[in-house]
């Protein structure tokens, strides 16, 4: 199965941020094997693990365990990912939810998710809540930290008063303490059942518009169509190209190499091309 990937838009600013503060990002980044040229075209993919080890690192790297959930805090989601802007470009807060739902998956591809939308509404006992529906890596809670806070802060720049008002987090608590009361500006509990936010029951009428509604056609053409390449790495060929792609400058791939690096026999790699109508020759020639 293809490994989960990040838009290469979040790592990018991650990057950015993480150096402002003086981690070492050149030298992490040679360490993971990220060649930091690859993350100038901000829609493209990064592997969720190479993006976990970087984190760790960096935070590790300055003694500052939240240095994620800061970044995802100062830094709006319109500045590095498509799904920031089309969420800015949304009428309301309610169809600002809705296209979140939809191209999700433009900031994190996890296969493993399937189809469906990363999170659901709940209405219980009178109130609203936000429930994100998948689990998350057990050895990396920072990321649903850093999503949850990009749903806070992110509004907040332009509504007129608070719009969430718990987080529930199913991990325990780590040791930044009072710093996820500062981020998320309302009372946060762990050891919960599920990672959920409760909203104000009003939200989904909020006004949001903060780019021209022509800006908005234009944003969600171009995310279906990421949204369909995204689909293509599915595919063996498209799971061989997006392996190959940043080593082409180490001169010959081998094919052994590279069915070792996805999991299978040389044999049942050159068999699942074939069925695909290619073979290894053809797909490394194509790439360079």
């Amino acid at each position: 199965m293809p490994e989960p990937t990040v838009s290469a838009g979040i790592v990018s600013g991650f990057v950015r941020y993480a150096g402002d503060r003086g981690v070492p990002v050149r030298t992490l980044a040679d360490t993971v094997a990220i060649h930091l040229e690859q993350l100038d075209d901000p829609d493209g993919r990064v592997p969720f693990p190479v993006f976990q080890t970087l984190v760790r690192m960096a935070q590790q790297s300055i003694g500052d365990p939240a240095l994620l959930l800061r970044y995802s805090d100062a830094v709006d989601m319109s500045e590095d990912s498509i799904l920031g802007l089309i969420m800015n470009a949304s009428a309301k807060m309610g169809e600002a939810f809705a296209q979140m739902q939809r191209f999700g998956r433009l900031a994190l591809d996890d296969p493993e998710f399937g189809p469906g939308p990363r999170f659901a509404l709940e209405q219980r006992d009178e109130k609203l809540f936000m429930v994100h529906r998948h689990s998350v890596p057990a050895d990396f809670p920072e990321w649903i930290e850093s999503a949850f806070a990009r749903l806070v802060s992110g509004p907040r720049r332009f509504l007129d008063r608070p719009h969430v008002q718990m987080v529930h987090f199913a991990h325990a608590a780590s040791s930044i303490g009072s710093d996820y009361e500062e981020i998320f500006q309302c009372p946060v509990r762990f050891d919960q059942k599920r990672n959920e936010m409760e909203l104000h029951p009003d939200i989904a009428s909020w006004p949001v518009a903060q780019a021209p509604r022509y800006v908005l056609g234009v944003l969600t053409d171009r995310a279906n169509a990421l949204i369909e390449k995204m689909d293509t790495r599915h595919t063996m060929q498209g799971r061989l190209e997006e392996l190959l792609l940043p080593r082409l400058h180490t001169g010959n791939y081998s094919s052994t190499a590279a069915a070792a690096a996805l999991g299978l026999s040389r044999q049942t790699l050159f068999r699942r091309l074939k069925k695909e109508g290619t073979d290894y020759s053809t797909v490394l020639e194509n790439l360079r």
